[in-house]
């Protein structure tokens, strides 16, 4: 029978060695092939390794968990993605789902419901903690269409996603380009372009923008 592969990504290094502990304990058959803290890290090792699940936190420097699991599925199709977070709300379902993950697994309730979650992701079988769970149950009933993204956030390509993260957090126009690999004079453009599709006027606003969306941890 196939090993299961697993990719662990949490930028905490304690919380990482207890999801990595509790598989372990659990299921010593499954393989942990590998550990990321950020989500730039996790897409390169995910492209390399191809594993079968990913867990994947989703507040994170560099790039958040939501567009590293879009980045991933891109790729990697036939991965799994786990969400594993201390966040709930219907926005974050919304965000969640429209990424591509699959299972849903809030922090709180790890103890009971990762390894469950995983065995349904390994069939390929949708997984939502119960709480989470109820939101999307609420959704439905209420009409807020869950499954849709979040519209403002669905006018920026993924590498202007990147790019409002890194200058929410702070980072310059020289260090956004050496770390995507592109000139100062792109990533400029690039800002101008996010700035106008999204009717912002400040890096204030846009820091706003992001933590609204998500894409930083406030």
């Amino acid at each position: 029978m196939k090993k299961t592969r697993i990719l662990v990504v949490d930028d905490h290094q304690i919380v990482r060695r207890g999801v990595v502990g509790a598989i372990q304990d659990a299921q010593p058959d499954w393989e942990i092939c590998a550990e990321a803290a950020t989500g730039r890290d996790a897409v390169s090792s995910a492209v390399r390794l191809k594993p079968d699940i990913v867990v994947m936190d989703i507040s994170m420097p560099d790039m958040n968990g939501l567009e590293a699991t879009r980045q991933i599925l891109k790729d990697n199709p036939q991965t799994e993605v786990l969400i594993l977070s201390m966040h709930e709300s219907e926005q974050i379902v919304r965000d969640v789902l429209s990424s591509g993950a699959r299972g849903y697994v809030l922090k709180a309730d790890a103890g009971t419901d990762l390894i469950t979650a995983i065995k349904a992701l390994r069939e390929h079988k949708l997984f939502f903690t119960s709480r989470v769970s109820e939101l999307v149950l609420r959704g439905y009933l209420t009409g807020s269409q869950l499954e849709k993204s979040d519209p403002s956030g669905g006018q920026l390509s993924p590498r202007e996603r990147e790019i409002v993260q890194l200058i929410a957090e702070g980072r310059s126009n020289k260090d956004v380009a050496n770390l995507l690999h592109i000139s100062v004079k792109t990533v400029e453009t690039h800002r101008a372009r996010i700035m106008d599709k999204l009717d912002l006027h400040s890096v204030s606003d846009l820091v706003r923008y992001a933590i609204r969306n998500n894409l930083v941890e406030c």
